[in-house]
């Protein structure tokens, strides 16, 4: 129980104050939002006041985090030379039936108190707030400020008080007013007229302008093979195996894919901040993710890390990859328990976590990339290097990909070591502008194609609609079915070459799959046929 009998004068008096402490009975309700998973929920601030000593009780399922946030409140009054309301308060984090996490309650929470004192019940039920305190009143920015902020509006608020950290990102929501402050005094010189705050502004031009590509396609030597496999891949959103030497340039290859994917539009862009935003990994200050994403996690994380989860529900790298790349490079060195779970994101595009007292569903449309060597050593099959593996090591290696998880690969690509003619050759190659301009083209084409079906790209074709929607010629079916029975396919791989001929096909503009189309879509498909049969 604190008392604060010893509190000097107070800091913030005048004509605007109406009352100096709360009336016992008084019930003061201010808004804020709370998020679980992706999506942001309203929660209500309930104080009551009573009579008594001022004590604080803070109920509504809080979490350690909520229940702390006494101890900063008092301190924040302390420092603001407030004298908190006389009685015992009592806040109520409506709906009581919902976990409350984090420290983003204490500003509401703050300011249900402050209702009672200086604001003199100021009628405040169009802003939200939220926040963490400092104990001398300043505020810390947090996670999840865009899923609140989106929240906040459906809730009908017109004006959001958030940490500065939080403002840039939060403005991206139309129809609210955003103010971002530094310290709480900040937020009471605003609401009482004495210095206004100035609202944050998003510049959507600004946010949707010109691109960067971290690696251009025009700065990688050779690879031609490797380079028409990733335009493919990247046209219809395929999954793809690279596997070559060491020093083939797998990996730089894998870089440069984002450069060659479509710009996302502003509801991608929106999608992918809220996974970045709840996860923690959003770049302080920045209001959106514009770019692609592209994680590539080491062999060495964790299951939590790379599917999500923890005591708190947090995003995984295949969440955080959501609508870029997932780069696994050294895809063998990986734990088989982490590559099996990737068989149910890579079908369904969203990877559900349960738990006994929760189950979380987080969205992973994502392009998988994978990078290996061939053995060990790395040099099994390489003409110009001896490999120094066993017959059995390399089976053993090799074994660690699992013929389920390698049949929802859609391209298994050799990467040849480069000759030195080849690095030596002056001729400029390719930019990825160029081939982006080719992949946006066959995007277009396939979503007008599937625009009543609700799916925008040929990778992401159910088995039904891959039947009803790629379209064979006679030569095309003729093939097709020689090629089903000499590799033995599978119903899944069936219906994966097929969605890659159609890719092939849309990048050449053409309505219907030839025999053309359904070769290259095979050769893509067993052009590493020596390492896996």
């Amino acid at each position: 129980m604190l008392f604060f009998a010893f509190f000097p004068k107070k800091w913030y008096n005048g004509k605007q104050r109406k009352k100096e402490t709360g009336e016992n009975g008084v019930i003061v309700k201010i808004g804020t939002c709370a998020v679980w998973g992706l999506d942001g929920f309203e929660v209500v601030a309930e104080a009551y006041l009573g009579k008594g000593p001022f004590e604080m009780e803070i109920i509504g399922l809080p979490d350690l985090a909520v229940k702390e946030s006494q101890s900063r409140i008092t301190a924040a009054l302390l420092a603001l030379r407030i004298t908190p309301p006389s009685g015992k308060v009592t806040v109520n984090l409506a709906p009581a039936d919902r976990k409350k996490q984090g420290s983003g309650f204490d500003l509401p929470i703050l300011m249900t108190l402050l209702s009672m004192t200086v604001l003199g019940g100021m009628e405040l039920s169009d802003s939200f707030f939220f926040g963490e305190l400092g104990l001398d009143g300043s505020l810390r920015g947090g996670t999840g400020a865009l899923p609140k902020a989106l929240a906040a509006r459906d809730a009908g608020a017109k004006v959001l008080f958030v940490p500065k950290e939080n403002e840039n990102e939060c403005s991206v929501v139309e129809g609210l007013t955003v103010y971002g402050a530094s310290h709480v005094t900040e937020i009471l010189d605003h609401l009482l007229g004495k210095t206004a705050l100035v609202p944050a502004r998003f510049d959507r031009e600004a946010a949707l302008g010109e691109r960067e590509c971290a690696v251009d396609f025009a700065d990688i030597r050779g690879q031609g093979v490797a380079k028409r496999a990733i335009e493919i891949a990247a046209a219809g959103c395929h999954n793809l195996l690279l596997v070559g030497p060491p020093g083939s340039g797998k990996s730089l290859l894998s870089k440069a894919i984002p450069g060659i994917l479509p710009e996302m539009s502003f509801e991608e862009m929106l999608r992918t901040t809220a996974v970045h935003s709840v996860s923690g990994t959003l770049p302080a200050g920045q209001a959106l993710i514009r770019e692609r994403p592209f994680r590539a996690p080491h062999h060495t994380m964790s299951f939590a890390g790379l599917v999500g989860g923890g005591q708190n529900p947090c995003p995984g790298e295949i969440s955080l990859a959501h609508n870029g790349v997932l780069f696994l490079d050294e895809l063998p060195e990986f734990d088989k328990r982490n590559l099996e779970i990737l068989r149910q994101p890579l079908e369904d595009r969203q990877v559900t976590i349960t738990r006994a007292a929760w189950k979380m569903t987080f969205p992973s449309d994502f392009m998988l990339v994978c990078a290996m060597n061939p053995c060990p050593c790395g040099y099994y099959g390489d003409p110009t290097h001896r490999c120094s593996c066993s017959k059995a090591a390399v089976e053993r290696y090799l074994g660690k990909i699992s013929g389920p998880l390698l049949d929802r690969i859609d391209m298994r690509v050799e990467v040849p070591a480069l000759s030195f003619e080849e690095l030596e050759d002056k001729t400029p190659a390719e930019s990825s502008a160029a081939v982006r301009e080719r992949v946006n083209r066959a995007r277009a084409r396939a979503r007008e194609r599937y625009a009543a079906y609700g799916v925008s790209c040929n990778g992401a074709l159910s088995g039904a609609l891959t039947k009803k929607l790629c379209v064979m010629d006679e030569g095309a079916k003729a093939c097709m079915k020689e090629s089903f029975e000499a590799l033995q396919l599978s119903a899944r791989g069936y219906d994966r070459i097929l969605r890659l001929a159609r890719t092939v096909a849309d990048l050449e503009g053409a309505e219907k799959i030839s025999e053309n189309h359904i070769l290259e879509a095979v050769q893509y498909r067993v052009s590493s046929e020596k390492y896996f049969g």
